[in-house]
């Protein structure tokens, strides 16, 4: 009971709607009954019809109603509402999202709200088994295809992907201000950047529940797809581009020097090849791909250059290699050997990449 009674105390509810019905003072009368004494609620831009349900709950002393005067999408919300506890509660641990349409128990809110005061640097996901029958088909699809996309481009091993209810230490709370996304996008890009900031994450079992006569979802599958997998994209033409430099490069080296060169013509052309298309490649993934605006630019290119250099050594070794097995002396066929060696090492240098060497982990 002591746990439940400090959860209750020292978190802070953040709840925010838009155009709320009965449920809405449902979910804050149940959270009150419960014990919680600190909700901080966003009016995003509710239209007139819908207004008095805030006045309603604006009464009670453990309420803060926050107002948009226009709807500035819910990422925007959560920020107004962290924005707010960031100023005006220094003593709250941590802060809990949930949803006001009724979907979030309050028995599974406190739950989060426990572990995540057990678990202190973790961000706690409460998390919906989708494996139940019943659930809407649009929502198990959408949630399998993030799911597989998570793990497939960020490592990230998520089984709900779509998850509002989260306890979040407040330490982290000006970290996530500073995220990208005024929408939707923003529950999302809250869960990559997790990733490269080094929070972890901890899953908590909840029931999942679903109106089926008042069910929507803001799952968009073409949307939330391009929103994971466009990193993965963007590395791939980063080192398509790069590729082109160095396969064309490393042709003129074969063709022109490879005679003076002799039994070192494959290792002189990927040395010179590499050396000119890394440092576009670099500045890239720097930049463009992997967005590494707090890691430090000169820390970034150490670690590339730390995986870099072996990399182009292990491509000219299998190379050389090959070459040599099938006894071939013409360029263009070294060259689409090298292609093919450097096609199984992208994998894993994407893999060192995002973890590693733009990784803003401290």
């Amino acid at each position: 009971m002591n746990e439940q009674k400090s959860c209750l105390s020292v978190t802070a509810i953040v709840l925010p709607s838009l155009n709320p019905d009965k449920k809405f003072r449902a979910v804050v009368d149940g959270l009150i009954e419960k014990g919680f004494e600190h909700i901080v609620i966003v009016d995003d831009g509710s239209d007139d019809e819908h207004r008095s349900w805030f006045d309603e709950v604006e009464r009670y002393e453990e309420t803060v109603v926050l107002h948009h005067d226009v709807n500035r999408g819910k990422g925007r919300a959560l920020k107004t509402a962290f924005e707010y506890v960031i100023s005006n509660m220094p003593e709250i641990a941590g802060v809990i999202t949930i949803d006001g349409d009724g979907q979030h128990l309050t028995d599974d809110i406190i739950a989060c709200g426990e572990r995540m005061l057990e678990q202190e640097d973790k961000v706690v996901l409460g998390c919906r088994d989708f494996n139940q029958p019943g659930i809407p088909p649009r929502s198990v699809a959408g949630n399998k295809t993030t799911s597989r996309l998570f793990r497939l481009c960020y490592g990230i091993v998520l089984s709900d992907t779509q998850t509002g209810l989260r306890a979040i230490p407040s330490k982290y709370l000006p970290a996530f201000c500073e995220i990208e996304g005024e929408r939707f996008e923003y529950e999302t890009n809250m869960l990559l950047n997790m990733k490269r900031m080094g929070i972890a994450f901890y899953e908590q079992p909840i029931e999942t529940v679903y109106d089926p006569d008042d069910y929507s979802s803001h799952y968009d599958a073409v949307k939330d797809s391009w929103r994971i997998f466009k990193v993965m994209i963007k590395f791939m033409l980063s080192s398509l581009g790069s590729t082109l430099i160095d396969l064309g490069v490393f042709y003129l080296m074969m063709r022109f020097f490879a005679a003076a060169a002799g039994k070192y013509a494959e290792l002189l052309a990927t040395v010179v090849a590499r050396a000119i298309s890394s440092f576009f490649n670099f500045n890239a993934n720097n930049s463009v791909v992997f967005e590494n605006k707090n890691g430090g630019y000169k820390r970034a290119m150490f670690r590339y250059y730390c995986l870099c250099i072996p990399q182009m050594l292990v491509s000219a070794g299998l190379v050389t290699l090959i070459n040599g097995l099938f006894a071939n002396s013409l360029p263009i066929v070294a060259t689409l050997i090298k292609f093919a060696v450097d096609m199984v090492l992208f994998f894993i240098s994407y893999y060192i990449q995002r973890e590693w060497v733009f990784s803003q982990k401290k």
